[in-house]
């Protein structure tokens, strides 16, 4: 019964791929029969996702058996990980593909641009229910050719070609580390199916070599695939592609390699390198992506750096030892970002509807001091009452801290914009609130994952202390800055600083310069009708 119920789960990407197999041709002349085809798929998948979900709280993790040698074949594994992650793909997927079947409406390639969503969904839902290493790294090559094909639907236009380059290079850079990494795992524990590789990397004491050396490829693989530091660039650019991919791809499929972080969680908890490399690549990231983003004029470009920005945020939880915490930002990043691209026509109205002017002119930078001490009493009020003993959980501890900085923001406007005990009390309980709401999620992820993931970890030695440090006083930093920029914002100094960073410090314009010199540009295929 348990294998019937294991092998079931298959029908969630199959059903998406059987529908994303139809010919080119078939899906354009007919787009109206195709949308509603992919919708029934997506359903299909979400149901059966919803399912295996309850069956997995009820029974526990559904694990086939391996249709291969030595753990490596086709086989299922869905944990609570797993079923996390295929609800939230399957749901989001839904969504994605009910906006895309009027979005292009009358374009000559609605249906094939319906048909290779449903395939990149389809090969997304295969890697979070993969029970090997192989069978997840084939998934994730799968991802990224859908995904060049999305990338590329209006492939007459130079960015989108650039953009698809240079995530074709980072992706196989990518692929290649997982493929060393699955090379030194097998020849280490003789499997690679995930319910023995985890097993045995549980009661793993002694630091191996080569567990050391693939969990840092598998890092730096995560890294790539989540378009950190420095290859960062192609992810800006997506914007040439129709809105439901850049939803699809910020809210889905950049977050592949925070799952192949959390998936591989007990190996990668192994090595303090590998841990330190994602603090670090991670946390400087972040930083990058979140000052960047204060200068953008462009949505959807401010809602892209946003996203660099949160894979780095989400790598420093990983690197800190917070596995539970990076599952619950991949949970609420995706739905937000979803949200965000897929609203991001009215958006400029809506801030329209709601700007009223401030009667108190330029902010104070006092008023942060006064919101930063408010809202760190509220932390010690609020975190007590639910037992939050940060000695051992640094992580949390970090991500608690630049809540607080940012609840601090949210209270320091309220204190600027209308100064009454009225306003400023709301915000205060509205802050608390988000705390409580913090604490909260956090607790009940760290239960729901408890059997999946590692439990959250300590610092260990001097660098860790130093990277745990440098996160705090970096983001305290941009906290900082970012309430004192309008005011110092007619300076020169703050005017050149602004330049450069609306054009993200030219980094990406290093790199574009890089692959033209070496991949030059190509006249664009005709894409089949």
């Amino acid at each position: 019964m348990v294998q019937l119920a294991s092998w079931s789960v298959l029908l969630a990407p199959l059903s998406l791929a059987w529908v994303g197999m139809t010919p080119s041709g078939q899906a354009n002349a007919a787009p109206d029969q195709m949308a509603r085809r992919t919708l029934l798929a997506a359903s299909m998948a979400l149901a059966v996702a919803l399912c295996a979900t309850a069956i997995v709280a009820l029974h526990g993790p559904l694990v086939s058996v391996t249709l291969g040698v030595s753990g490596v074949g086709i086989g299922v594994y869905v944990d609570a990980l797993s079923a996390t992650m295929l609800v939230l793909v399957s749901f989001i997927g839904l969504i994605v593909l009910y906006y895309s079947r009027n979005y292009l409406d009358g374009d000559p390639n609605h249906g094939r641009f319906l048909k290779f969503i449903a395939l990149t969904l389809a090969a997304v839902l295969a890697a979070v229910i993969s029970g090997n290493l192989v069978q997840l790294i084939a998934a994730l090559i799968a991802t990224s050719i859908g995904l060049n094909k999305l990338l590329l639907f209006c492939g007459e236009r130079p960015a989108a070609q650039l953009a698809a380059k240079k995530k074709f290079i980072a992706s196989r850079i990518a692929d290649l580390c997982l493929i060393g990494a699955a090379t030194l795992l097998l020849s280490t524990f003789g499997t690679l199916e995930f319910s023995a590789l985890l097993a045995q990397a549980k009661i793993v004491r002694a630091y191996d070599a080569n567990v050391t050396t693939a969990a840092v490829l598998i890092v730096m693989a995560a890294l790539l695939k989540s378009a950190q530091l420095p290859t960062h660039g192609w992810l800006i650019e997506v914007m040439e592609t129709p809105t439901p991919v850049s939803a699809l791809l910020h809210a889905g499929v950049i977050n592949a390699g925070g799952f192949i972080v959390l998936r591989l969680a007990d190996l990668v908890a192994l090595s303090h390198g590998a841990l330190h490399l994602l603090a670090v690549v991670g946390g400087a990231t972040a930083l990058f992506g979140s000052v960047v983003m204060l200068t953008q004029t462009s949505v959807k470009v401010s809602l892209a750096y946003s996203t660099v920005a949160q894979m780095g945020f989400m790598m420093v939880e990983c690197g800190l030892g917070a596995f539970p915490a990076a599952i619950l930002h991949i949970v609420a990043h995706s739905l937000y970002k979803a949200h965000a691209f897929l609203s991001s026509g009215s958006i400029i109205d809506l801030a329209r509807a709601s700007w009223t002017p401030s009667p108190g002119g330029q902010p104070h930078p006092e008023r942060f001091g006064l919101a930063l001490v408010a809202t760190i009493a509220v932390a010690f009020v609020v975190s007590p009452l639910f037992g939050a003993s940060f000695s051992e959980k640094p992580g949390a501890l970090a991500l608690a801290m630049i809540l607080m900085m940012g609840l601090a923001h949210m209270v320091a406007n309220a204190i600027d914009e209308r100064p009454s005990g009225y306003v400023i009390g709301k915000t205060i309980s509205l802050a608390a609130l988000a705390a409580v709401a913090f604490f909260t999620l956090h607790e009940a992820a760290e239960r729901l994952m408890a059997s999946s993931l590692p439990a959250p970890m300590s610092i260990h030695g001097f660098v860790g202390y130093l990277i745990f440090a440098s996160v705090i006083l970096s983001f305290c930093a941009v906290t900082v800055f970012q309430n004192v920029i309008a005011w110092h914002a007619k300076e020169p100094v703050w005017q050149a600083a602004y330049v450069h960073l609306s054009q993200g410090l030219y980094l990406n314009t290093i790199a574009n310069r890089l692959v033209l010199r070496f991949w030059r540009r190509r006249p664009p295929a005709v894409q089949p009708n």
